[in-house]
């Protein structure tokens, strides 16, 4: 997704959800700042060479528990939309590659990453004290923001960790991206927060995540060069 196209979805959702996007570039130049200073940023020629034909994207929805344990994932890329990684963990994945912008929990992150996990990490306005305490601790880091890229932080188009995670197969080279864990309902994962210990009722700045989330993959679909399945 060009920037040209993110543009007009970015400013509405800035609008509607009362983001800054002052905030937002102050936080990309915040994310770059930390990879150059870590040295353990990695650029997007890097994760393209992982990314294969198909590719599995993970969300937290409830539906995700029933289909780890009944699908079979290794003939393609495993990427997880940051919480769901716990899902994976749980069921003896390691996603190849985790979308975060550091709401899941970060011990499960941390032992993901340990195992072989490329880390996405995405600069917000609301997430610059987590980036500041967490990026450090990551190894093989690419960084991404939503207002316009930078030289080292990319914009592959995407709203939630989810979107996000299949806009970037898209552009990566994923010629199928399979979405698991996609429900858009009225229950969250568990796994979408650290304070969840079981699924819970939506919340309304959820709801509208949903929303705008849905839309971006309706996009995708039309406009993309994947192919997006429904598991």
């Amino acid at each position: 997704m060009r920037w040209e196209d993110w543009k007009p979805f970015y400013l509405r959702i800035v609008r509607e959800m009362g983001y800054s996007i002052e905030e937002d570039r102050k936080a990309a130049q915040i994310l770059r700042a930390l990879l150059l200073e870590g040295d353990e940023y990695i650029l997007r020629d890097e994760l393209e060479a992982i990314v294969e034909k198909k590719a599995y994207v993970f969300g937290a929805g409830p539906s995700l528990e029933k289909a780890l344990k009944e699908f079979d994932f290794s003939d393609g890329t495993l990427i997880a939309a940051d919480g769901a990684t716990s899902a994976l963990l749980e069921n003896d994945l390691v996603p190849d590659i985790i979308v975060t912008d550091l709401d899941g929990r970060i011990p499960d992150l941390r032992i993901a990453n340990d195992r072989g996990s490329f880390m996405v990490v995405h600069a917000h306005g609301d997430n610059v004290d987590k980036m500041t305490s967490y990026v450090p601790l990551f190894s093989r880091v690419l960084g991404t923001t939503q207002t316009e890229p930078l030289d080292i932080v990319y914009n592959f188009g995407g709203f939630t960790d989810g979107d996000r995670a299949a806009f970037l197969a898209e552009e990566l080279g994923a010629r199928e991206v399979v979405l698991v864990g996609f429900d858009f309902g009225n229950v969250v994962g568990r796994w979408s927060k650290p304070h969840l210990k079981e699924h819970s009722p939506v919340w309304e700045s959820k709801r509208k995540k949903f929303e705008f989330a849905k839309e971006l993959l309706e996009w995708l679909e039309k406009n993309g060069r994947a192919r997006l399945v429904y598991l």
